[in-house]
């Protein structure tokens, strides 16, 4: 049933790269088909969407996933399948003669039809789902509030298709589990429920400290069909990845590490090369402009240099169009630029307040040293200094720096004169750690355009 589904899948997308294709030709010449090379190409593309689609887990089961996680997996994946169209169709010499504007149309048309089908698909297993029908069962090992929050979850989540049948309350003494769920204190009847009643799923929503109970029903029920999950109460850890590694060939848990499994890092380093590209390409003009306003403002180079870290603590040199007259510091010292700053030009000011300045930046992001969104990066002067003043603030580190990030869309942004400020903007960086997803990252940079470019704290 599961290799029908995934035929059915894998060819209702290749229909759908097919019919991109023709609606993109309506629009942009009138007609079915130009040349028999456009059939070369959307040949080429559907060929790259069965090979790469089931690397970025596309024809996985999602129940119980995001759905815009799985929207942002679909736009991703099929962004890359384009460019590996347009790398193949230039090494044969075809890409210059291929309509820009058709290209366009049929990427925006496949692209919403394979997210839109999907979301749709999702839509209506999720109201089968909430009408009772194809259902998995849940049994759950725990107690105490972690496990009342899972049972919690799974109820206000209809649509996943999750129903919790019955519980199993390794400690009493922290209280009674949910009323609405069956819960049984006698393990061996518990374990006697799970294989006569048909239950498809047993959750350990249990602490690290219980190593042996979850050892015992990982070899109680190992050899039936029934999906065994490690949910872990991890509530002193500040940054986790669920996801299980293999290091060393050694299975291993992240407690303290990048958030981001592999394939997210990789996933995320394709779109911001594509991205700055296109921003820097598209954005030439104003580049050109900037570049020569501020050299007319004020003598001096037209980028600011600094040192910054990056990912893992690597230090490299970060890009800006310079704001500032041509100044120096005293050595270890960095003085924050203050509202009204004599040391700012008129071209500056107004730089800093659109944040154009930050444009060069996409340089940093197309070198890899810095992602489009993500924790912003500080002087490594401050570095030093709030290091040892806010709890966590190396933990944003374990990933590349952004050109803007959650902090700054919810206001964080400017002068931290004051400890609370920058408090609040770490507590926003290890929100997005934790939280991380490509569909976050997209509403970082919508965000980012509507609101985010001007701020009052911007200066």
């Amino acid at each position: 049933m599961l290799r029908m589904e995934g035929l059915l899948a894998r060819t209702l997308d290749v229909a759908l790269v097919f019919a991109g294709a023709v609606v993109a030709s309506q629009i942009r010449f009138d007609a079915v088909m130009k040349e028999d090379f456009y059939d070369l190409f959307i040949v080429l593309s559907a060929a790259f969407t069965l090979a790469l689609f089931p690397a970025f887990g596309i024809y996985e089961s999602w129940r119980g996933r995001s759905k815009p996680g799985l929207a942002g997996q679909v736009a991703l994946a099929w962004l890359l399948v384009q460019l590996c169209g347009v790398m193949v169709m230039f090494s044969m010499h075809r890409l210059d003669i291929v309509s820009r504007l058709w290209f366009a149309y049929w990427t925006a048309v496949s692209g919403a039809l394979l997210i839109v089908s999907r979301l749709f698909i999702h839509l209506v297993l999720g109201h089968v789902r909430s009408a009772g029908m194809n259902l998995h069962q849940v049994a759950i090992v725990g107690g105490g509030p972690h496990c009342n929050a899972v049972i919690r979850r799974v109820a206000a989540s209809p649509a996943s298709g999750f129903r919790v049948a019955a519980a199993f309350n390794v400690v009493p003494s922290t209280g009674s589990l949910s009323a609405r769920v069956p819960t049984f204190a006698d393990r061996a009847a518990f374990q006697r429920y799970i294989r006569t009643q048909q239950i498809h799923e047993l959750w350990l929503a249990l602490p690290l400290s219980q190593e042996p109970m979850i050892l015992d029903f990982v070899n109680e029920f190992r050899d039936e069909l029934i999906n065994i999950r490690f949910m872990p109460d991890l509530h002193s850890v500040v940054l986790f990845d669920s996801g299980v590694i293999d290091l060393i060939g050694m299975h291993a848990i992240n407690l303290a590490a990048s958030p981001l499994p592999q394939h997210a890092v990789l996933q995320k380093d394709i779109f911001d090369r594509l991205f700055a590209a296109a921003a820097l390409i598209g954005l030439a003009p104003v580049l050109l402009s900037v570049a020569l306003a501020v050299k007319l403002s004020s003598p001096g180079p037209v980028l600011f240099r600094q040192k910054r870290k990056g990912a893992d603590g690597r230090v490299f040199t970060i890009y800006k169009f310079r704001s500032m007259r041509v100044h120096a510091e005293e050595a270890g010292t960095l003085t924050q630029a203050k509202r009204h700053d004599p040391r700012i030009t008129r071209v500056g000011a107004f730089l800093r307040r659109t944040s154009l300045d930050e444009l060069p930046q996409f340089f940093n992001v197309l070198r890899g040293d810095m992602s489009v969104v993500g924790p912003r990066p500080h002087a490594l002067e401050h570095d030093d200094q709030y290091s040892k003043l806010v709890s966590g603030y190396m933990q944003r580190y374990r990933i590349k720096p952004g050109i803007t990030g959650w902090a700054q869309v919810n206001g964080y942004r400017g002068e931290t004169d004051r400890l609370e400020k920058m408090e609040g903007r770490i507590a926003c960086d290890l929100y997005y750690l934790g939280n991380w997803s490509f569909a976050l990252d997209m509403r970082i940079i919508v965000a980012t355009i509507f609101k985010g470019l001007i701020h009052r704290n911007a200066y």
